[in-house]
């Protein structure tokens, strides 16, 4: 097992060198300016090339990618220009309600995608199966930004039932009941379509453990259904399904840009967005390496869970 973690620990490191490489210069490529989009009506030729000076963007790429990646390993995120903070401060104000987001989400997607599947994998072809087929289906076709915005257009314009927007009231007390609240809506709409994934996953995993052999020798011992069925299918099932698990957190984490600008979460999405938009480099990276340095490291963990499930499962 140690030598299974070690091995996982150190494909971290080409893998994260990598998403830096390739963060760094789709960043490059985008067309304009960086200068010119900062100073907007104070690009003037002298002011845009300081501008450029300070941000070391008149070196050369390699030199530049060598100097970011070194400050990112020191620690050194680099300085926001539009928000005039630094950008680790900043990635850290915004990662805990994205986690809050995320994790409730999950929550959800794990609890309903796997009871669905076990009940659609139970009552095979029955109307139960073939419902949550068809709401699955659904679910898996849903764009999430769609689904966000019908979402507030029923539930927060016409009903009136829950908030559109933020994380907490304005100027109230933010207690846990206001978030919840607030986090309902966003949660379960960024967990739709993962949930209908888990869900497919599970029935299928759950129908090929059902016919196998040693299914049939516990029903055929008199064990009864419910230990036949999460005592010995389930286990077996979960062994495929723990990764599927650790690639549906990156699909949130993707997701969440989009749900978090729609509800006005303030999150690493939302920042993203506006940062893109205003060609804030150095925010736009470290928050795009942020978040896939928490998507590899979930990764890495299912592979673990799946390991210690399965010993027999090689690095």
């Amino acid at each position: 097992m140690l030598r299974y973690v070690l091995t996982r620990l150190i494909l971290l490191v080409p893998v994260l060198l990598g998403i830096s490489l390739i963060v760094f210069l789709i960043m490059v490529f985008i067309p304009g300016d960086p200068a010119i989009a900062i100073l907007q009506g104070y690009a003037t030729a002298e002011n845009v090339a300081k501008l450029r000076a300070e941000l070391g963007l008149d070196r050369p790429l390699v030199e530049q990618y060598f100097n970011w990646l070194g400050n990112l390993l020191s620690g050194d995120f680099g300085r926001s220009y539009n928000l005039n903070r630094p950008v680790l401060d900043e990635l850290l104000d915004r990662i805990v309600p994205t986690l809050i987001l995320a994790g409730s989400a999950m929550l959800i997607c794990v609890f309903l995608g796997l009871l669905s599947g076990l009940m659609a994998a139970v009552r095979q072809y029955s109307w139960v199966d073939q419902t949550l087929t068809v709401i699955s289906l659904i679910g898996i076709s849903a764009p999430s930004f769609w689904l966000a915005l019908m979402a507030v257009a029923l539930f927060s314009v016409h009903l009136g039932w829950l908030p559109a927007s933020g994380m907490f009231t304005p100027y109230g007390d933010e207690s846990l009941g206001d978030l919840l609240i607030h986090l309902l809506m966003p949660a379960v709409t960024l967990g739709v379509v993962a949930t209908s994934v888990i869900a497919r996953l599970t029935r299928a995993g759950m129908l090929e453990q059902l016919r196998q052999d040693y299914v049939r020798s516990a029903r055929a011992r008199g064990e009864r259904e419910f230990s036949v069925v999460f005592r010995h299918a389930f286990r077996n099932a979960l062994v495929g399904l723990v990764p599927v698990l650790g690639l549906q957190t990156g699909l949130v984490l993707g997701g969440a840009v989009y749900v978090e600008t729609v509800f006005q979460w303030p999150g690493i999405g939302r920042m993203l967005v506006t940062a893109i938009s205003t060609r804030d480099i150095l925010l736009v990276q470290g928050g795009v390496m942020l978040v896939a340095s928490f998507y590899v490291i979930v990764n890495m963990i299912s592979d673990l869970l799946q390991h210690a499930l399965d010993p027999r499962i090689k690095a």
